[in-house]
């Protein structure tokens, strides 16, 4: 069973039999274990144990196994695609999705930006026409702590040990090939993470503050551990921390290879508000600006 079958059920578990294991990847913590199939596509990542997490027993021993099971993803984006007069944007992203990929050559994708900015949805929908897999970086290192929040990650521990663990699940990832890696916001403040998204292609998703002080305020801050430490009403709450945030990260997602400005897409469609943007109409903007990215590294070649 390949990616791109997984990608059609969108409810597919690998399984064992007829997989290659890579086996573990020699490292300090001996952080993750990844297994590919005959074609070197990822099938599993495993936890085998964490330098960090040894400080708790109960944690040191747990095993992650992660599949690519995007469970009925597709059908409800659809339905609003369909309520909202939208219904040629499926096919849209298809047709881009099928101009883009011959040339991509399994290079990862990763997608930056703040939290909120829509990456794991977004990064679910590109998964899935491009016939990749999808993981969420911060899914990865919470399964690994049993299960533990990200926000209890940061309240039991560290920031800095949540850092330390993002960072080794980046490198693990970067040796992969055909993923879409939803990242931390926080994950472009590390120099070395950067090395290991080279490896593939990343794509900022840029959001109006304001857009996402209401959307994380509509879900609530419990899940936002940098959140914590304002006060006031959710959104203002949010909105005050955003701000801080983006003047603090701002010129490190710039680094990223594409830009995606959901004003600019709204303004393109018509929106007076980037709330009105689906995530297919996202998704599409994606794979414009990573056929740009291409078409400059074609160029800059033939010119060497």
């Amino acid at each position: 069973m390949d990616a791109t079958t997984c990608a059609s059920s969108l409810n597919c578990y690998y399984k064992q039999n007829g997989f290659n294991e890579i086996g573990r990847k020699k490292s300090s913590n001996g952080f993750l274990r990844v297994s590919s199939n005959r074609n070197g596509e990822i099938v599993s990542l495993k936890m085998i144990k964490s330098r960090d997490l040894r400080c708790n027993k109960n944690l040191g021993q747990r095993k992650l196994e992660l599949s690519c099971s995007y469970k009925n993803y597709q059908a409800p984006a659809l339905e609003w695609e369909k309520s909202r007069g939208l219904v040629d944007e499926p096919s849209i992203l298809k047709k881009k999705s099928q101009d883009v990929v011959p040339y991509m050559n399994g290079r990862c994708i990763y997608l930056v930006g703040m939290m909120g900015s829509g990456k794991t949805t977004v990064g679910k929908i590109l998964s899935e026409v491009l016939g990749y897999s999808f993981f969420d970086s911060d899914k990865l290192i919470e399964q690994a702590a049993g299960g533990t929040s990200v926000a209890q990650i940061f309240k039991q521990y560290s920031e800095s040990f949540f850092r330390d663990n993002e960072s080794e699940v980046l490198k693990e990832l970067s040796l992969m090939r055909r993923l879409v890696v939803a990242t931390g916001g926080g994950a472009v403040i590390r120099p070395i993470n950067w090395k290991y998204m080279k490896q593939g292609i990343t794509v900022w998703l840029d959001v109006p503050l304001e857009a996402l002080a209401r959307r994380i305020a509509a879900v609530g801050t419990d899940s936002r551990p940098l959140l914590h430490q304002e006060s006031g009403d959710p959104y203002t709450k949010a909105l005050q921390r955003l701000s801080t945030l983006s003047k603090e990260r701002g010129e490190a997602y710039a680094n990223a290879d594409a830009r995606v400005s959901l004003e600019h897409i709204a303004d393109k469609l018509g929106y007076d508000d980037v709330g009105n943007l689906t995530p297919l109409s996202i998704a599409v903007e994606v794979l414009e600006q990573i056929e740009k990215v291409l078409q400059g590294e074609e160029e800059t070649a033939r010119n060497l």
